[in-house]
Order: structure tokens, then C-alpha cells, then sequence
């Protein structure tokens, strides 16, 4: 059961309306890396998660990621909120209405004559948002992994809308969204860690002839770069020369087991729809391009 309580997580003090700046804002709010993805994403794992201590605390992230979705959101309607009585009322005259929205050749005109200057669920781009953003795949050591990788991502586009603005209400507020995701990152950290093993995703083992083998599949003079992601006890390193081989000692090359019957309607169909490589027809392209096709007609 949830309940709303009317205050902000965090104080929204924007100095001065900003219709650019609140379309950039909409990125955080229906964008792949905002708020309402985050919490979708949390919110549909915790559901399903059998432990109880994940569980809470899935619930519990993914609730915090809507009180964001609210403050992202009030961001954006604070810095459309001039543009909303002019576009409302028309009290500006056509042209200078039309500046005052456009700004510095930025798209905040679609967002403020669609949906009046209000906070839709589209990315900066007008893209609306989509559940395809949810990539939950039910094993909690791959969507834990996930989440540190989707906080990570949200921090960093929080880094970029605060380098945007010189409003310190909006960099205060933005500063403490992308403080949280360095939180949440955290936590799930900790979860993941305090699953005993954790690696590998899922219940099956690798195979051990591959799972700690390294295939140099690059070639020039820089190709041969060593580190711990390929070197050391824990690695077998397979040079161009063997990367290039099949890793299992075949041939190579697929095969299937055919009936009688299926292998000999394969063969027809083979035969019925052969090229000719010792052929040099002409095409209507060439017959195009050389003029032939013209100086026929005439």
C-alpha cells in the first residue's frame, strides 16, 4: 500500500524559468536512465524476489525512485512554469512567444505546445517513454548487476544536466538526485556480494575449456595489449594464430543430420536455384547506365 505525502524529498528553488533547460530535464524523467525506470525496474524484481531482505529493500529503492521521478518532475514544470500562462493566455506577440521557447535552437517548443509545458513521460528527444527500458531478467545476481550499472549511468547523466545550468536551486536539487545514485549503487552492491556465489549468473557451470580462456581476436601492431583482463594464473591466453581456430577442434563448419527424404529435397532445391558462375548476364542496371536501354527505345 502506498501513501503520498505531499512534500518533496528533497526542496525544488528554481531561480529563473527555463523552457531548454526543463526539455534537457525530461531525460531524468521518461528517458532509459530516469527515475521512472529505475523505479519499474526495482519495483517489478522486488515482486518477484524470494528473499526477504532483497525484497525489502528493492521496494524500498524503487519507492525512493519515484519520490525522484517527482522532483525531476517538478523541475521541469518550474522551469516551464513562464512559458505555460504566456502559451496558456498568449500574451506575447507570435514571434517573441516562439523565441522564448525555443531558446538556443533546442526542442522545448514540442513539449510546450504537446503537452503544455507540463512534464510528459518523453526523453529530452520527445521519445515517450517505454518499458523496453526495463531489463529484468529475473536471476538476482544478473539484475542486481544490472542495477549498479543503471545507477551508474543515471549518475553520470546527472553529472552532464548540472554542468548545463548555473541555477544554484536546480544544481542543489540535481546534486542531491545523483547523490542517491551513488547510495543505491551501494546497496546493491552489498546485496550482490552477499550472495555466496555470486559469479556466475545462474545455476550452470561453464565449460571449463573456455571460461578462463582469453581469444586475441584483434590484429595490428597494438593488437597484443596484456593486463589482468587477460593475463595472469586465472587466464589461458590464446594467441591470433589459435584465436582463429574453431575452440572446439572441428572443422568449422555447420552440419545437420538429414533424412533420406530431406536431404534429397535439399538437393533439388539446390540444383533448381544454382548460379551459373561461367555467365556474364546483362543487367538493367547496365542497360540503364550505358544508354543501351535509350538508344533501343529510339
Amino acid at each position: 500500500m502506498f501513501a503520498h505525502n505531499k512534500r518533496l524529498q528533497y526542496t525544488v528553488r528554481v531561480s529563473t524559468p527555463n523552457p531548454g533547460l526543463a526539455n534537457l530535464m525530461l531525460e531524468q524523467f521518461g528517458g532509459p536512465q530516469g527515475e521512472l525506470a529505475a523505479a519499474m525496474r526495482y519495483f517489478t524484481q522486488a515482486v518477484s524476489d524470494d528473499d526477504p531482505g532483497r525484497k525489502d529493500m528493492l521496494f524500498d529503492i524503487a519507492t525512493e525512485e519515484l519520490s525522484h521521478l517527482e522532483i525531476i518532475g517538478h523541475i521541469v514544470v518550474m522551469l516551464n512554469k513562464g512559458a505555460k500562462g504566456a502559451l496558456a493566455e498568449g500574451t506575447q506577440a507570435e514571434g517573441e512567444l516562439y523565441r522564448s521557447i525555443t531558446g538556443a535552437g533546442n526542442d522545448s517548443h514540442v513539449t510546450q505546445v504537446l503537452y503544455g509545458a507540463g512534464a510528459p513521460l518523453v526523453n529530452s528527444a520527445g521519445v515517450p517513454w517505454t518499458s523496453a527500458y526495463i531489463d529484468t531478467i529475473g536471476d538476482p545476481t544478473a539484475d542486481l548487476r544490472s542495477n549498479i550499472a543503471a545507477e551508474a549511468r543515471a549518475k553520470l547523466v546527472y553529472e552532464r544536466l548540472i554542468s548545463l545550468t548555473d541555477d544554484p536551486g536546480v544544481r542543489e536539487a540535481l546534486g542531491f538526485l545523483m547523490t542517491r545514485e551513488i547510495a543505491h549503487q551501494k546497496s546493491f552492491e552489498k546485496a550482490l556480494y552477499s550472495i555466496e556465489p555470486n559469479f556466475p549468473p545462474g545455476k550452470l557451470p561453464g565449460d571449463p575449456r573456455f571460461d578462463s580462456t582469453y581469444f586475441s581476436l584483434s590484429e595490428g601492431e597494438a593488437a597484443e595489449q596484456r593486463g589482468s583482463w587477460n593475463q595472469g594464473e586465472q587466464w589461458r591466453y590464446a594467441s591470433q594464430r589459435e584465436a582463429f581456430n574453431p575452440a572446439d577442434g572441428g572443422t568449422g563448419e555447420a552440419s545437420v543430420n538429414l533424412s533420406d527424404a530431406q536431404a534429397m529435397a535439399i538437393q533439388r532445391l539446390a540444383e533448381r536455384t544454382a548460379s551459373n558462375p561461367d555467365t556474364n548476364p546483362r543487367t538493367g542496371a547496365e542497360l540503364g547506365s550505358d544508354g543501351s536501354a535509350a538508344r533501343a527505345g529510339g
